[in-house]
């Protein structure tokens, strides 16, 4: 057993002990802060741990993915997270994969509802067949976006493609939802494709950026967006200083795909979230052959409450939805049979925020 800990505690309650001493206590997290910061110093800490960070710098929050099984397929589930439901109307990212799956193994989401949000999915690697209650039918391919607006509610299904079931493939890829203002939560849906050609992308300062949704930068993604946002992707196959906060608007999280960032003295790696107390300090080091995606934008005044697939300001609309899916009264996507069933609800869990 490492003497670690014990040293550890026993500076902790010195520390402590003496700083509670004083005529003017500090509060607990900064009390913490300075102690942690004590032991750095003198090398007693191998790394400065999260809530130093949160003190010290423009980082309000780390996100680590966390897995999530969605019927036949495990993601890395980033938000939301107890700590934060939302940044801007974004309310939930999923990272799919990166998976390999032999001749036996497909993707296979069956028919599910949605309503009061759009969700959006973004491949890195592999192909997606997606039918909806619309009547499209429309395979993504990688760098494109499927754009699907639930609204009142829709129906739709994700599935290999039958040309790639038997074979062996790859799976990787982001899907989001972005919650619909108040007064659009019952619009009627759509859905939009943009390829790959349509997204905005340029380079400056030997950095690749790409505007998939929203408006930044002064330009605009072709994604119909319903609220002010942003989804930015960055690319730098050598480390450099990027600069973006007087583009963005609103609330800012980071997520870091591939390769390392570095901000204010801390490296952040991939599989996480990183959550800016100040949008307009958006600063900087991207490390060589990194990927990170910026996001956020212009949160809304009212909350959100989010069960299963159901996104909505008022939860009457989330029980009405519940019981519809139940009664199997959404309208049914042509070709399929099956669906997903209603997961069962725990009367003693409040809806989620």
């Amino acid at each position: 057993m490492s003497a670690f800990p014990t040293l550890c505690t026993l500076n902790y309650l010195l520390a402590d002990l003496l700083l509670l001493q004083s005529s003017y206590p500090p509060p607990l997290s900064i009390r913490r802060g300075i102690y942690c910061t004590i032991l750095a110093q003198v090398n007693l800490l191998p790394h400065p741990l999260p809530f130093i960070q949160q003190i010290m710098s423009n980082i309000n929050l780390i996100i680590e993915e966390r897995p999530a099984d969605i019927g036949n397929f495990m993601v890395g589930r980033l938000l939301p997270f107890r700590g934060k439901r939302m940044v801007g109307p974004f309310i939930f990212i999923d990272h799919m994969g990166p998976v390999s799956m032999d001749e036996r193994h497909n993707m296979d989401v069956a028919p599910h509802p949605h309503i009061g949000l759009s969700t959006l999915t973004y491949l890195f690697e592999g192909h997606i067949m997606h039918r909806d209650t619309l009547g499209t039918v429309m395979e993504i391919n990688p760098g494109e976006v499927n754009w699907m607006t639930a609204g009142k509610g829709i129906v739709h299904s994700e599935r290999t493609p039958d040309y790639l079931r038997g074979l062996n493939k790859n799976l990787h890829g982001l899907q989001i939802w972005v919650a619909l203002p108040k007064h659009l939560e019952e619009m009627d849906p759509e859905f939009v494709h943009i390829s790959k050609e349509e997204i905005p992308a340029w380079e400056q300062d030997g950095v690749h950026y790409k505007l998939i949704a929203g408006e930044a930068f002064g330009k605009r993604s072709p994604v119909p967006a319903y609220c002010k946002l942003f989804l930015i992707e960055i690319k730098s196959k050598e480390r450099t200083t990027v600069k973006i906060g007087h583009e963005l608007t609103g609330e800012a999280g980071m997520y870091i795909l591939e390769g390392s960032v570095e901000s204010e003295g801390f490296t952040y790696e991939p599989k996480r979230i990183l959550v800016a107390k100040d949008s307009s300090l958006c600063e900087f080091t991207i490390n060589a052959n990194t990927t990170v995606y910026i996001f956020g934008g212009e949160p809304f005044p009212e909350s959100r409450h989010i069960y299963w697939n159901f996104v909505a300001s008022n939860l009457e609309l989330i029980e009405k939805a519940k019981a519809n899916w139940a009664a199997q009264l959404f309208p049914k996507i042509e070709g399929e049979t099956g669906f997903v069933p209603l997961p069962p609800s725990d009367p003693s869990v409040k809806q989620k925020q």
